[in-house]
């Protein structure tokens, strides 16, 4: 392995603390953090972070984000993230990060940032009224994991660019500041989950659930009470055909696709097992077992968060706690920086 860690994995990512949690990031994400978790090998690190400094890329409300990030850091527990096991924390208190950022900026070239595909989406035709911190976010995401050393780093496929330019960025780094025998930065390598399901909009199935849809009725929230799900199922966009008995018969059928890959995430079952058992069955019958469903899985979720959210400062210790052991494991990667850039720090 290049770099300074040799030795166990050490997995990094984040989440931004903006909008409620939703389907989408559990079974796309969180999920597979909690799974990571619980079956890291010995030794292993497992570094999970609330992504505020990149939160301010985009105009936000400062109490918004505040409350955000408590409730997101009560939502990750309640889905099955350990403090003790895993190391949560956010960005703003661990200066590291932007410090990191700034180093590796003489690094970075802006051929590689305009050529980001989220970016150009993001800055719209707009670019000239778009933050620096846009612009400049994904040498941010790159200080994130190189930071810590990452060895892995969990990405869906809108974030594989932006691992390919963590890795060209250590790479320039280490060529340009390092020697071949004492790299500066490890390489890290993508792990992309093979059951992160992609769960599309309830109201439209060719968008993915997202936490800016002004429509609250397009997804599911962590936060929904059983009527609320049961509500949002029962008016989802589906079509009049039953459904088929084999995936090739949802092909050109967005919605009913969306809907059988929910159940199939939720169950635990490849979509072919939930279509042999409700091939033929129409949606007046399908969704009401899809949200009985969603309602068995998230009702513990919620309660546990609900009860989390009740003591503040009780996440406000987790979260300084671990970034506390973020720090510590950031300092030496700052020192070799430093060094490699000839700088001297008292």
């Amino acid at each position: 392995m290049n770099g300074l860690v040799s030795g166990p994995m050490r997995i990094v990512s984040g989440i931004q603390p903006t909008g409620s949690l939703h389907l989408g990031n559990y079974l796309g994400a969180i999920r597979n953090w909690v799974r990571m978790q619980d079956e890291a090998g010995e030794g292993a690190e497992c570094l999970f972070f609330l992504a505020d400094l990149h939160a301010i890329s985009l105009p936000h409300d400062p109490a918004t984000l505040r409350s955000g990030t408590l409730e997101l850091t009560a939502a990750l527990v309640a889905c099955g993230l350990d403090p003790a096991r895993s190391i949560l924390f956010n960005q703003a208190q661990v200066p590291q990060h932007a410090e990191l950022q700034w180093l590796l900026s003489g690094t970075a070239r802006m051929g590689w940032l305009n050529r980001m595909t989220q970016w150009k989406d993001k800055a719209g035709k707009n670019r000239e009224g778009a933050s620096v911190a846009l612009f400049a976010y994904p040498v941010l995401q790159a200080a994130d994991v190189l930071l810590y050393q990452a060895t892995h780093v969990p990405v869906g496929e809108d974030q594989k660019q932006h691992l390919e330019l963590a890795r060209d960025i250590a790479q320039k780094f280490n060529n340009d500041f390092g020697t071949e025998d004492e790299p500066v930065f490890t390489l890290p390598e993508p792990i992309i989950p093979p059951a992160a399901a992609r769960i599309m909009s309830l109201r439209d199935g060719s968008a993915k659930m997202s936490k800016s849809d002004p429509s609250d009725m397009s997804r599911i929230n962590l936060t929904d009470d059983a009527d609320a799900i049961m509500q949002k199922v029962r008016k989802a966009k589906s079509d009049a055909e039953p459904l088929p008995s084999e995936p090739a018969g949802l092909e050109g059928r967005a919605e009913a696709r969306n809907l059988v890959t929910i159940y199939a995430a939720l169950s635990g079952q490849p979509i072919e097992a939930v279509l042999a058992e409700h091939g033929g069955t129409g949606f007046g019958a399908f969704k009401p077992a899809l949200g009985e469903l969603l309602v068995a899985v998230l009702a513990p979720i919620t309660q546990r968060f609900t009860g989390l959210l009740e003591d503040r400062d009780a996440l406000d210790a987790v979260l300084a706690e671990g970034a506390a052991r973020a720090r510590a494991i950031a300092a030496p990667t700052l020192v070799s920086v430093y060094r490699a850039l000839g700088m001297v720090r008292g």
